[in-house]
């Protein structure tokens, strides 16, 4: 009885033996387990935040292109300003030219023109040479 006593014992210690390996083993196991979240949870943390960045960058290069079109809309808009006030210019004089010819015109024509010839020729004319 003696030899199947130690081989429970051999058994009995053998299992415990595995039992604490097989623990160990768990044990290692979470706790790489642990370092893995650990270490996704700073790599999401870390991929997290570039992005936040990103994006802030691209939303700040946005507004900043936005506020350059907007500049640069106005400085066309103020030009376009500029150009029509120009050609309304150009048009009120020729206008007024226009005018001032047609003035011209009748008065010539009806014999109020200030020009020499036309004059002259109102006073040399056969009602003024009766007298």
């Amino acid at each position: 009885m003696g030899a199947m006593r130690e081989k429970a014992e051999a058994v009995k210690e053998k299992t415990h033996d595995t039992a604490e390996a097989a623990k160990d083993k768990t044990s290692s196991a979470a706790e790489s387990a642990k370092e893995s979240k650990d270490q996704t949870g700073s790599y999401l943390s870390e991929k997290t935040g570039a992005a936040k960045e990103k994006a802030s960058e691209a939303s700040e290069s946005a507004k900043q292109k936005a506020q350059e079109a907007a500049e640069a809309a106005g400085e066309k808009a103020q030009a376009g300003k500029e150009k029509t006030a120009g050609i309304i210019q150009q048009t009120g004089e020729r206008v007024k030219n226009m005018a001032r010819s047609a003035a011209d015109a009748v008065k010539n024509t009806v014999g109020m023109g200030k020009d020499g010839d036309d004059a002259e020729d109102h006073n040399n004319s056969p009602h003024n040479n009766e007298g």
